[in-house]
C-alpha cells in the first residue's frame, strides 16, 4: 500500500504539527512560550528578591519599596523620555527591542545612539582618573555575617591599602563588602550602577556613583579600569563577568588580567565541568583553564592582583619600547600608535 504524502498546509499535516514534541527544561517542564513567559517573570521577581534581602540583610530598608522617584536625570529613575509603555521597561530592554513601523525619530534606535554615547562620555570623564582599579563581583543576597561578605571587605581593604581603587556594581551584599572595605582603608570606593525595573539604590559606602542604563556600557568600564577581577560567588550577572573577562583575555584584548575565584567550594563544580566536559570535548584548550585563579584566601588574592599589575607594567614598557623600534626610520617603518593595555 502506497502511503500518501502530506500536501503542505493540509489538514493532515497541520494535524501532525499540532502534536510536536517540546523540548524540556532543566527542571523538566515543557519548553513552550508559556514555561518561558512564566520563567522569564520569575526570574525578574527573583532578582528584585535578592537585590532587597542584601538590602535588608544589611539592615537597611530596600529602596525599591521605600524611596520616591528620583530626580529627572538620575539613571535609578526609569527614564520615560523617549519610551511609550505604562509599564516600567528599562532603556537596554527597549535598545534590544525592534522599534514598532512608524515610530517618531526620537523614539527609535538613531536618537538612542546619541543617549549611549553620551552614556560612555559621562563614564570615561567621571572614571578616566583611575591608575589601577580592581573590581569585585558577587551576589547581592550575601549577609554581613556571611564568611565571604567579611573576605570581601578583607580583600578589598588590603587592596586599598596598596594604592588600588574599588569598583563594583554598587549594590548590596559582596559589592557592599568591596566598597566598605575601600573606605575603611581610606582608598577610592566606586560604584557603577545599572537602571533596573525597579529601584535598586546604592550601598551606603561608594564615594563615586556613576550611574548607567545599559549593560554594555557599564561593563565596559568595569573592563576599562580595571587591572583584574575578583569574582565571589554569585549569580548569573557574576557568570558574565567572570566569561566576559575570559573571553577578552583568550582573544588577546587584555593582558596579564589575573580572575580570581574566591570560594574553592563554590567554584569546584564548574571547574570540574570545565576540565571533564568543556576540555575533554576540545572547545577550549587546556591553557584557558589556567586563565582563572582560585582561592580562599583574601592575602592571596591581593598578592595575585598586585604581582599582576607589576607584570603588566613592565609588559607595557617593552611592548611601548618594540613599538618605537618599529617607528624608527632605519627600520624603514612609519610610526605606531602604543598599544593600549585594554579597551
Amino acid at each position: 500500500m502506497t502511503r500518501k504524502k502530506s500536501i503542505p498546509g493540509s489538514a493532515a499535516t497541520t494535524a501532525r504539527r499540532g502534536k510536536q514534541k517540546h523540548g524540556r527544561t532543566p527542571t523538566g517542564k515543557t519548553a513552550d512560550p508559556a514555561t518561558r513567559e512564566s520563567a522569564e517573570m520569575g526570574a525578574r521577581a527573583g532578582m528584585r528578591e535578592r537585590t532587597e534581602e542584601g538590602h535588608r540583610m544589611a539592615g537597611r530598608t530596600p529602596p525599591s519599596t521605600d524611596t520616591p522617584r528620583r530626580r529627572a536625570g538620575d539613571a535609578r529613575e526609569i527614564d520615560d523620555s523617549i519610551r511609550s509603555y505604562a509599564v516600567p521597561v528599562t532603556e537596554d530592554e527597549k535598545l534590544l527591542q525592534q522599534p514598532a513601523p512608524g515610530f517618531d525619530f526620537t523614539r527609535t534606535d538613531p536618537w538612542r545612539v546619541l543617549r549611549i554615547m553620551g552614556e560612555f562620555i559621562e563614564g570615561f570623564d567621571t572614571l578616566s582618573s583611575i591608575e589601577k582599579g580592581v573590581t569585585i563581583f558577587g551576589s547581592a543576597r550575601t549577609a554581613p555575617e556571611d564568611p565571604h561578605y567579611k573576605a570581601a571587605q578583607e580583600v578589598a581593604r588590603l587592596l586599598a591599602d596598596a594604592g588600588f581603587a574599588i569598583i563594583t556594581g554598587a549594590g548590596p551584599g559582596i559589592m557592599e563588602a568591596a566598597n566598605k572595605g575601600a573606605r575603611l582603608a581610606g582608598g577610592r570606593s566606586i560604584g557603577c550602577n545599572i537602571e533596573l525595573p525597579f529601584e535598586q539604590g546604592a550601598n551606603p559606602y561608594v564615594d563615586t556613583l556613576v550611574n548607567f542604563r545599559y549593560f554594555f556600557v557599564r561593563k565596559t568600564m568595569f573592563i576599562k579600569y580595571s587591572v583584574a577581577f575578583i569574582i565571589f560567588p554569585g549569580g548569573f550577572g557574576t557568570l558574565d563577568e567572570l566569561f566576559e573577562a575570559i573571553t577578552l583575555i583568550q582573544t588577546g584584548k587584555i593582558y596579564q588580567f589575573p580572575v580570581i575565584l574566591f570560594g574553592r567550594h563554590y567554584w569546584a563544580g564548574l571547574l570540574r565541568w570545565l576540565q571533564t566536559r568543556v576540555l575533554e570535548e576540545r572547545k577550549i584548550s587546556r591553557g584557558d583553564i589556567d586563565l582563572m585563579v582560585l582561592t580562599d584566601d583574601p592575602m592571596e588574592a591581593a598578592a595575585a592582583v598586585i604581582a599582576a599589575h607589576e607584570a603588566q607594567a613592565t609588559t607595557a614598557a617593552k611592548r611601548v619600547h618594540m613599538e618605537e623600534k618599529m617607528s624608527d626610520p632605519a627600520h624603514g617603518a612609519g610610526p605606531i600608535a602604543a598599544p593600549r593595555r585594554n579597551i
